[in-house]
């Protein structure tokens, strides 16, 4: 048995951050592509909704507006049009290439939004997944877990900090209240339990720093990358 780390794979694998607003997953993804790179590994940074220029366009539509635009089987609908361009265009063809596609949300974020957040069925959305994904699942999901009140807090910090209140701000979800993103939080925790081999939960509460090291140590120890050191 070869017990040797690879330094370079050929095949790309598919690594989705998920959680709840303000865990970090865009800070955490880039830090983490920079790491990959380091080590030669080809790296797509990608996002949902969106991650295509017509999957952004339909973006526009869910994560702006009135929290009450959309009933949530429409946003159920809206999401899985969007996921099926933005798999179609660019993670199965960067995968294919041999790329590794990080993205920052996946079908994890709309079984918890519209599943556990707003009611819709759980076996009506993991047939939605079926119907346009098939069986093509993430290699790792990383859940960045922290309380509601604490992400909802960072979000709106960061909001300000970056003074993007001018007109219509990316915050729909945000304005949802406490209640909605405490289900939210569960809803990713059930999820993590009832997919153990794919899905790991990390402490977001942690600082940037101590969180990448925990997301870099484990990534590197379940592709068998050379040592992060």
């Amino acid at each position: 048995m070869n017990d040797q780390p690879a330094k370079k794979s050929n095949k790309g694998k598919f690594i989705s951050f998920e959680g709840g607003e303000g865990g970090g997953k865009s800070t955490q993804l880039k830090l983490l592509a920079i790491a990959l790179q380091e080590s030669d590994i080809d790296v797509l940074e990608t996002r949902e909704p969106g991650g295509s220029p017509d999957a952004e366009l339909i973006r526009t539509l869910l994560v702006e507006g009135e929290t009450d635009r959309w009933d949530a089987q429409t946003e159920t609908l809206l999401h899985y049009a969007a996921r099926r361009d933005h798999l179609n265009k660019v993670i199965l063809p960067a995968l294919n290439k041999g790329q590794w596609v990080l993205t920052d949300r996946y079908a994890d974020s709309t079984m918890a939004y519209q599943g556990y957040g707003h009611g819709v069925s759980k076996k009506a959305i993991h047939g939605f997944y079926q119907f346009i994904a098939g069986n093509k699942q993430p290699d790792l999901t990383i859940i960045l877990d922290l309380p509601a009140a604490e992400g909802l807090a960072r979000a709106d910090m960061r909001a300000n900090e970056k003074a993007i209140k001018i007109q219509q701000k990316e915050d729909r979800y945000e304005r949802m209240g406490l209640e909605f993103h405490s289900r939210l939080r569960d809803g990713f925790l059930d999820i993590a339990r009832k997919n153990k081999k794919r899905c790991m939960v990390i402490d977001a509460t942690k600082s940037i720093e101590e969180i990448q090291t925990n997301v870099r140590k484990l990534v590197f120890k379940r592709f068998r990358l050379a040592a992060d050191e």
